[in-house]
């Protein structure tokens, strides 16, 4: 556990660093909600914001009035056991609260936590503000994500920022790692912060196998769709090939084919494909179907964590082959902050090592990333292994 002030300079910077991420846009930006996964920019400030307040300033700060009663309606995510909300795919109806009350919102809350932390504090206290910090830094990553979505969607592509690089170049050079068949340990074991679902450290048996040092780049994608991968349906799921048919995907997303050449929206504005950076805004499904046309397969969660010290990761969310699932002794937190993770354990892959859009400190090799093996609007990329 983090120092209290330690842990307030943490809080102080990282509700900062959100507010930076919004700093590019324009006020109408923080409206749209283009389709129900991606949320708009003003729900994610107050949302983050509500979590400080639902969650320590209602329980341990006496007399606290919160900003405004009807907020928790408006900001709660999918706590049941806190009460009623906005259906997600509502957020970009309200129109109201507007962006500047959302921003004096947030200094409210601020406010009052730096006070409320200025006194005596409890081990509770301390760490309900760490988790409060964390899921802010979460939410960083989606507001970006969900800011070049909803730019991406607009037909003038708009420059996000001219100096946000999202493409670390790959070395295409293909190296592989081999791990010898037995025991290994999973999870996370030390004193440091960690989410409830990497917790439950226990031992794997895998038989030996290897795992490529770098990550897929585009030119070898593009050799996927050159080759039929997208129309041969070998490859696939059944599940895959049915979504790849009904929503007529050809392509990673934000790709488009102009002049015979492959382009792609970034936060830069639109880009010509560039062959040696790592492919990018894959869904599970994809990812798997070119492992297949590959020859090779992907790793397993647990393959992952015991390998990853011999490569270097961080720069795309890496599919697994893992459905995400609790570990062996997994407990579920008592009241709403056991909805966190717990109860989003069926049908979802699991994702490893974090991304450019993932905040400094903000991850670590039992960092167990999940999502439905549709999506494909985060910074989502695959290593292979065989």
């Amino acid at each position: 556990m983090l120092l209290t002030e330690t842990i307030v300079d943490s809080f102080i910077d990282t509700r900062r660093e959100t507010e930076i991420r919004c700093k590019p846009l324009q006020t109408e930006d923080y409206v749209v909600q283009p389709i129900e996964d991606v949320s708009p920019p003003k729900w994610h400030l107050g949302h983050t914001t509500w979590f400080f307040e639902e969650f320590l300033l209602q329980k341990f700060s006496p007399n606290y009035v919160p900003y405004k009663a009807d907020f928790s309606f408006v900001f709660n995510s999918y706590y049941e056991s806190v009460g009623k909300r906005v259906i997600r795919a509502n957020r970009g109806n309200l129109s109201r609260p507007s962006v500047s009350e959302i921003y004096e919102y947030r200094a409210y809350v601020t406010d009052k936590i730096i006070h409320l932390f200025s006194g005596q504090t409890t081990e509770e206290m301390n760490k309900l503000l760490e988790i409060g910090i964390h899921h802010e830094k979460q939410h960083q990553e989606l507001l970006l994500t969900d800011i070049k979505f909803i730019l991406g969607n607009n037909p003038l592509f708009p420059v996000y920022s001219k100096d946000y690089e999202e493409n670390p170049i790959v070395n295409p050079t293909p190296e592989w790692v081999r791990i010898s068949e037995g025991l290994y340990p999973i999870g996370h074991r030390g004193n440091d912060f960690c989410f409830d679902n990497e917790l439950g450290s226990h031992k794997v048996f895998l038989t030996s196998f290897q795992i490529s040092k770098v990550l897929v780049t585009n030119s070898e994608f593009i050799e996927f769709i050159e080759d039929g991968g997208y129309t041969s349906f070998n490859y696939w799921h059944a599940e895959g090939w049915d979504w790849v048919s009904k929503q007529k995907i050809d392509a990673p997303l934000y790709w488009y084919i102009i002049d015979g050449k492959w382009h792609h929206y970034t936060l830069k504005g639109f880009k010509e494909v560039a062959p040696n950076h790592p492919i990018t805004h894959l869904s599970y499904y994809e990812a798997f179907a070119y492992a297949q046309w590959k020859g090779f397969r992907l790793p397993t969660e647990f393959e992952w964590e015991v390998a990853q010290n011999q490569f270097k990761w961080g720069q795309r969310w890496e599919w697994t082959e893992s459905a995400y699932l609790p570990y062996p002794n997994y407990k579920k937190a008592e009241g709403a902050l056991g909805e966190y993770n717990g109860k989003f354990m069926v049908n979802q892959k699991v994702l490893r090592g974090g991304s450019i859009a993932t905040p400094k400190e903000h991850t670590r090799p039992t960092y167990r990333n999940f999502f439905h093996p549709t999506l494909r609007w985060q910074y989502t990329g695959l290593r292979l292994a065989k």
